[in-house]
């Protein structure tokens, strides 16, 4: 049987910090709380990100909320990717119940219920602030990745940004880009070869249909403006607590490419605008993504590849992920590689399968004397966890079978009244919830093309109107001409000339009698 003594002073030594450090729990030992083992958490190592894992009803949820409780309480503001809908209870006070209380005797604590400040946030028409980004935003390099394109398309995507800033084309929608692609294909196709080379309308043609995908997903609702600013992301509440924004995204289940694109374009402009700050008593902002799987199983080779990027440089900047799923194998290996938390609920052994990716998790995990780590993860009970992480030195601390503390918020989700409430006192609403359709690409293509058409339709008319002015020549011009020809015809004919001939006689004898030099005329008799 394990020593409690030795035990009590490995933990003691392994879970004592520099700084900042916060309590979320007690060690365990032959499956009963040991009160003098704390387990802490120190906010220093935050920013190495961290892996919440168990079966579904192990608690999951709940370590989530309690490690955003305890970020708020120390001034780090929280984003929390709220999948299942259950986390809005954040914001409402919690109630103690037998069980609380007989966990926090073991816990040598006293349960205080708080409510925590929140900002409810949406990216499609549930309520809350609603968070876009523009496609030019996303930039050629990410809008490419997104869509999974290859070496060529990805070519032409960038060639058609750089057409777009040289024109002063905004991007601000997916209609934008649609209309873009459209134009090139067609009407301006000879317009950018002659400044950027050669385009092939196959490739047009494919990206155009993997938009049209990304829109059946939902993605119109996110591209566009107003475009999310990050540093709300980083406020403090007026009482001194971190300000804990929980993006409701209930609906995106079954459209996990929208889900994906949101988080990496989040992750790339969090990365992107925030500057390097070194080593940090505690984070700037941590960011909990509940069934985090939804991320990694549709995503591309090259978006894992940006994925694990991201996660490797963004703590440099203050910022802490957490990935919270059921299986730890549902986050690719190089992710995991990066996470220095570790909170392991338990997992449940049905098949030989099942077995096996125990073996692999429990291997994942340091050593120790204490426990059987892979038959313990299997008989963990509600709330309670196998806990490792990383100290200042960046090395992991003993593994702990943990009796983790309670949310002090409520364990249950807002009303429609009280969510109401929150919206409607939320300075951010104002600020973001306004449709804005600014003239861009679509608007600015639309009307060169109506004008284009406007100038071809006049020069047509006007080609018509020559043409039959022309005709119309031509027929006087016949006409006239069969009028001199049927006179003509009339002077050469013999009824003609007999016409002609009376016509002279009885002018001649008109004049000649005019002279009195007329023929004789006999004198009549007087008698």
């Amino acid at each position: 049987m394990p020593d409690t003594n030795s035990f009590i002073e490995t933990i003691k030594k392994g879970y004592t910090f520099k700084g900042d450090a916060a309590k979320i729990g007690v060690g365990m030992l032959d499956g009963h709380p040991v009160p003098e083992a704390d387990i802490l958490l120190p906010l220093k190592t935050m920013n190495r990100h961290g892996l919440i894992a168990g079966a579904t009803g192990t608690g999951k949820t709940k370590t989530l909320q309690i490690l955003a409780e305890v970020l708020s309480d120390n001034s780090v503001p929280v984003l929390l990717m709220d999948i299942k809908g259950d986390l809005s209870g954040i914001a409402a006070a919690g109630v103690a119940n037998d069980k609380i209380k007989e966990r926090y005797q073991h816990l040598n604590l006293n349960y205080e219920p708080a409510a925590y400040p929140v900002e409810l946030l949406s990216l499609s028409d549930e309520p809350g602030v609603r968070l876009r980004a523009t496609v030019s935003e996303f930039g050629p390099v990410l809008l490419s990745k997104i869509l999974g394109l290859n070496d060529t398309q990805a070519g032409l995507v960038a060639m058609i940004f750089k057409w777009c800033d040289d024109t002063r084309l905004p991007l601000l929608d997916l209609k934008d880009f649609i209309k873009v692609l459209q134009y090139i294909s067609a009407e301006g196709k000879a317009e950018l070869e002659k400044d950027y080379g050669k385009i092939s309308t196959t490739s047009t043609g494919t990206i155009l249909r993997k938009v049209i995908e990304l829109q059946q997903q939902g993605a119109d609702q996110f591209f566009g403006e107003k475009s999310f600013e990050v540093d709300d992301l980083m406020r403090i509440s007026d009482d001194g607590r971190g300000m804990i924004s929980i993006l409701r995204v209930t609906d995106l289940q079954d459209r996990p490419k929208l889900f994906s694109t949101f988080m990496l374009q989040l992750l790339a402009e969090l990365y992107g605008s925030s500057p390097e700050e070194g080593d940090m008593d505690k984070p700037k902002l941590v960011l909990f993504i509940d069934e985090a799987h939804l991320i990694f199983q549709e995503a591309s080779e090259a978006l894992l590849q940006q994925i694990e990027t991201i996660i490797k440089l963004i703590r440099s900047k203050g910022i802490g992920v957490f990935f919270c799923t059921q299986n730890p194998m549902d986050v690719p290996k190089d992710v995991l590689g990066q996470l220095g938390l570790k909170v392991q609920h338990a997992l449940r052994a049905f098949t030989a399968a099942d077995r096996k990716v125990i073996k692999q998790t429990a291997e994942n995990y340091p050593e120790t004397e204490f426990y059987k780590t892979d038959e313990l993860i299997t008989q963990l009970g509600i709330g309670e966890a196998l806990v490792t992480m990383l100290n200042e030195k960046g090395i992991p601390t003993p593994l702990a079978h943990v009796l983790l503390i309670s949310p002090r918020s409520r364990m249950d989700i807002l009303t429609d009244q009280e969510i109401s409430g929150i919206i409607g006192s939320s300075k951010l609403v104002k600020k973001y919830n306004q449709d804005i359709d600014s003239e861009s690409a679509h608007e600015m293509l639309t009307a060169k093309l109506e004008e284009a058409a406007g100038i071809a339709e006049k020069e047509k008319a006007e080609k018509e109107a020559a043409k039959a002015a022309a005709q119309a020549q031509k027929e006087t011009g016949r006409r006239t001409k069969e009028d001199k020809s049927v006179i003509e015809e009339m002077l050469d004919s013999s009824a003609a000339r007999q016409v002609g001939r009376t016509a002279a006689s009885v002018i001649t004898r008109t004049l000649l009698g005019a002279l009195g030099l007329g023929g004789r005329s006999r004198k009549k008799s007087l008698w």
